[in-house]
């Protein structure tokens, strides 16, 4: 609480490391546009999805860019702990972030 009443509201959880209360909400990884960056905040999905997402370096605050989509929009490339990464947009659709500010 501060010294005129106000108090400050976060929610917990929905943070990356580094961003204030007021970043973009949340959105799905699939979603984002090519050269767009953001923070994971949420892996979802059945359990070994979520498991091999999770595997591939998909943690809560990685820093990931999207650095193109396919022709047809099938798979989507990425960048995040120092490698590419292709994904299917189903698999994509199962990671969320939020996107930095441009």
């Amino acid at each position: 609480m501060f010294a005129d009443g106000q108090e400050l509201e976060v929610e917990s959880g929905n943070q990356a490391p580094g961003s204030c209360a007021a970043a973009a909400p949340a959105c799905r990884l699939s979603e984002l546009p090519a050269g767009r960056c953001g923070h994971v905040v949420r892996v979802s999905g059945a359990p070994e999805l979520r498991r091999r997402l999770l595997e591939m370096g998909l943690c809560n605050g990685v820093r990931i860019a999207v650095v193109r989509h396919a022709p047809l929009g099938d798979p989507i490339e990425f960048h995040l702990r120092g490698y590419n990464l292709s994904l299917r947009q189903a698999q994509a659709q199962h990671v969320e972030v939020v996107p930095e500010s441009e």
